[in-house]
């Protein structure tokens, strides 16, 4: 009987739009700070995310390559949604038990990451025609980024608004006024129902047969090794996964303390969400730059520009302009997404079906592993400060930051070109 697969890309997209476009992401930090944990906890807590998705990001593309793609990522959606119960009961300044339940918050996050990272990929790549396959494929990934940008865009306005009381206030009646920490819980109610709809779409999903499909556990062990290896001595993986780590641990790191940043540079709370959305504007027009520059130059020249384009990013950050601070702020969100197509595309084209989530997947752990030690060393940088005000600590960081990222991103660059010519 022939599998139906067709509805699986547009279920990919929505999947992808709703797992991704989260309406707290424009008050993360202060999500955290505001519950009553320091600055130094937070990135701390974000270490315990990175190393959760460090431990099972391998494992969970091996087992979506053998016990199947759309099981992993139901599993993922079954686990966004106790996380997101985790922070609603979360009690503020509730020391120990409000600091065990963002533990668990964040090991159910980086579980439900590492489940869907590559499953949700591999899926929908594998359920395009086999005819032109790669050129389809650099249409769907464009197709969904824009959409993710359209759903960062409604996610981060209304997350933004609906963290401020005040503004919520403004609107209501008196009688129906709200606290601000029930103002501060709503961005993740919303989030909630987000994961409660990426359950329905997973569970709709169709399985696409492919080559390891209904393999044991221990081929999936076997296949866990052999993909490292096989990842390890292909030349062009190589390069792009080290050379993403380095640009993505940096990026990201700063991504999860933007709110933070916001305040530094003097926004008001309720324009963060504002922000945010025109950050997922912006990514609108990226996908469409990416594909022909992608198509125009080799992988390495366009790391290479993403590389130069974020050290000038990371640069104009250290000033933290009052309000101007925000111009860097977006110019390296789309940097990421730059890279994420980039990265994408190389390891589609370099993999072959029997171990496409797999390989996504050790690209996974070792951005996430980057990000980590990133985000532990960034969090002893800010305690390195502790007689400087939070904004002076974030501002120091930010500019120690600097030198290491480009005496990093150069030796690897020299490598590439002598690894890719060799």
């Amino acid at each position: 009987m022939t599998q139906d697969l067709s509805r699986n890309a547009n279920r990919f997209v929505i999947f992808t739009v709703f797992f991704t476009a989260r309406a707290y992401y424009p008050v993360l930090a202060i999500l955290f700070l505001d519950l009553g944990l320091t600055l130094d906890q937070f990135v701390l807590l974000n270490l315990i995310w990175a190393m959760t998705i460090f431990l099972f990001e391998v494992p969970s593309g091996a087992l979506a390559d053998t016990i199947g793609r759309r099981t992993l990522l139901i599993t993922a959606s079954v686990l966004m949604v106790i996380e997101m119960f985790c922070l609603l009961l979360a009690p503020r300044d509730g020391g120990m038990l409000l600091l065990v339940l963002c533990v668990i918050n964040r090991i159910c996050s980086g579980l439900s990451e590492a489940c869907a990272s590559g499953a949700d990929e591999a899926l929908a790549y594998d359920s395009l025609p086999t005819e032109n396959r790669a050129s389809a494929w650099d249409h769907l990934l464009a197709h969904a980024m824009r959409w993710r940008s359209v759903g960062f865009v409604v996610a981060m306005i209304i997350g933004g608004v609906l963290y401020d009381a005040d503004t919520i206030n403004s609107i209501l009646p008196a009688s129906l006024h709200i606290s601000s920490d029930t103002a501060h819980r709503l961005p993740v109610l919303l989030v909630l129902f987000q994961a409660l709809a990426c359950l329905f779409i997973t569970w709709r999903m169709v399985e696409p047969v492919h080559a390891a499909a209904g393999s044991t556990l221990s081929h999936a062990f076997h296949l866990t090794v052999s993909t490292a290896r096989w990842v390890f001595t292909n030349p062009k993986t190589l390069v792009v996964i080290l050379i993403g780590v380095a640009l993505d641990s940096i990026v990201r790191n700063f991504a999860t303390i933007t709110s933070s940043y916001y305040r530094l540079i003097e926004l008001p709370e309720w324009t963060y969400g504002f922000f945010g959305a025109a950050m997922g504007l912006l990514g609108w027009f990226v996908p469409g730059i990416a594909k022909r520059l992608n198509a125009r130059f080799g992988m390495l020249a366009n790391l290479g520009l993403i590389a130069v384009m974020t050290l000038i990013g990371l640069v104009a950050l250290v000033p933290a302009w009052p309000m101007y601070g925000v111009v860097p702020t977006l110019f390296l969100m789309m940097m990421m997404g730059f890279l994420g197509f980039t990265v994408s595309r190389v390891l589609h084209e370099e993999a072959d079906s029997s171990r496409r989530a797999t390989v996504l997947s050790v690209k996974g752990l070792f951005f996430n592993l980057g990000y980590g030690l990133f985000s532990l060393g960034f969090s002893g940088l800010l305690a390195s400060f502790p007689d400087t005000p939070e904004g002076a600590a974030l501002r120091n960081a930010l500019l120690w930051q600097v030198p290491f990222f480009a005496a990093i991103i150069f030796s690897l660059f020299g490598w590439a070109f002598f690894r890719l010519r060799r």
